[in-house]
């Protein structure tokens, strides 16, 4: 139930949205199958037919695609919309249109929230799915507590840290006593809280203490959650707390674990519980402004390797450059549905770009592919409607030009974008 009200949002779209007819592409439907020149049809913002030779129709717009490659547009299963640091109202008002408007021109056509504020991440999807703003199609997530708060104080002056930096996940910094309880029904009231706002996915964080209450905590959750019907994304970094998770029954992994080194066994325990993964490997890889136009936005071009939230970075936390694509493989090859999600607020391309260092470590081109689409969509539990050229399916398509077969890159060069029939970025 939830998910065909989440879906009905989009009806009024799928009315207006052009009748189409792809031509003359190469064709990669995010199942596996290729056609080397070959046609979609696209009637009232669903796919009709996916079919090698040229499809006419007179009633259809005609697009030569001109030998450049189609494939399903790109979904991010794991991303943080509204700068941390920002009045999210003033982020509303001044930088909503041209942000969505950014994920469009990279390809993506679905987001995954994983935690903004909740008033103005709710009024966002509302104007996105009214079309006042042009954006990808939008689910949210938001927090709710699994214990009393732990770990360092808040900075001097109330600055934002990136909890990545000063994770509580990670030794030393990892408590070494319980932490406080929160009653059961004040947890459960908090999930209720999250439904009538409008909120799609309940978000937790999981770091299990000694003789703590939060594996507890997130099994009530998880409960209430399902009795509301909202899934549950659990952020666990460590194997650790993944297994605790695991144990718990959330819905899905917000992250590969990368603090400490999986085995088979454990890999195929995880796979054993049928939870999908988001990968967000690249918060651990530096980035430079070369490569990140929020980087030059604050560092000039000074070539110092930056953290997520443009600071230097702290090589400490290194070692889960490489123990996250091994455990992703590891999770992968044992049956793990591993889907891509980055957790950043970096321009969309720009964490594309990073977020394709450490996959392409450990995976291959076909095999990112299905991460960004099929596996992206099975993740977020839209596997239905998106994530797939197939017949019935929402038009969501991303045109390229290359072969992301050969050369991933190719997925950095978006000539087209439709979104449910919609065209809605045309450099062809």
């Amino acid at each position: 139930m939830r998910k065909l009200l989440a879906w009905l949002a989009f009806s009024v779209s799928l009315a207006s949205a052009q009748d189409l007819v792809i031509t003359n592409a190469r064709i990669i439907d995010g199942i596996g199958g290729v056609i080397q020149r070959g046609s979609v049809v696209v009637r009232a913002g669903r796919i009709v037919s996916v079919n090698p030779g040229t499809a006419l129709s007179k009633a259809a717009k005609t697009i030569d695609a001109k030998g450049m490659t189609v494939m399903p547009g790109f979904i991010e299963d794991h991303r943080h919309i509204i700068e941390a640091g920002t009045d999210p109202s003033q982020w509303l008002k001044d930088q909503a249109v041209p942000r969505m408007q950014e994920f469009l021109n990279a390809g993506f056509t679905t987001v995954q929230s994983c935690g903004d504020p909740v008033e103005q991440i709710v009024e966002l999807k509302r104007r996105l799915n009214a079309g006042s703003i042009q954006g990808p199609r939008l689910f949210t997530a938001a927090f709710v507590q699994l214990a009393g708060q732990t770990g360092p104080p808040p900075a001097p002056g109330g600055r934002w840290i990136d909890p990545a930096r000063t994770d509580t996940s990670r030794p030393p910094l990892r408590a070494t006593t319980a932490a406080p309880a929160i009653p059961d029904e004040e947890t459960r009231a908090s999930v209720r809280k999250l439904k009538e706002a409008g909120i799609d996915d309940v978000k937790t964080v999981l770091i299990v203490t000694p003789g703590g209450p939060e594996k507890h905590t997130l099994s009530v959750v998880v409960d209430e959650a399902h009795k509301v019907g909202l899934p549950v994304i659990t952020h666990a970094v460590t194997v650790e707390d993944t297994f605790a998770a695991v144990e718990a029954g959330v819905t899905m992994l917000a992250h590969t674990p990368h603090i400490g080194q999986l085995d088979e066994a454990g890999a195929s325990k995880i796979a054993a519980s049928k939870i999908p993964m988001m990968s967000t490997l690249g918060v651990f890889v530096p980035t430079f402004a070369e490569q990140n136009a929020r980087v030059r936005d604050r560092s000039g071009v000074d070539n110092l390797p930056r953290f997520r939230d443009l600071d230097p970075f702290p090589w400490n936390t290194l070692s889960s450059a490489g123990q996250g694509p091994v455990n992703a493989r590891l999770l992968w090859n044992a049956g793990v549905t591993y889907g891509y999600g980055t957790d950043t607020t970096f321009l969309p391309k720009d964490s594309l770009a990073h977020e394709l260092k450490p996959l392409r470590l450990v995976f291959s081109n076909q095999d990112i592919v299905r991460i960004m689409t099929r596996n992206a969509a099975t993740v977020i539990g839209h596997e239905k409607e998106i994530g797939t050229l197939e017949p019935g399916k929402l038009a969501d398509i991303v045109v390229l030009d290359g072969d992301p077969l050969v050369d991933i890159e190719s997925v950095l060069k978006v000539k087209m974008v439709v979104k449910a029939g919609n065209v809605v970025v045309n450099h062809l």
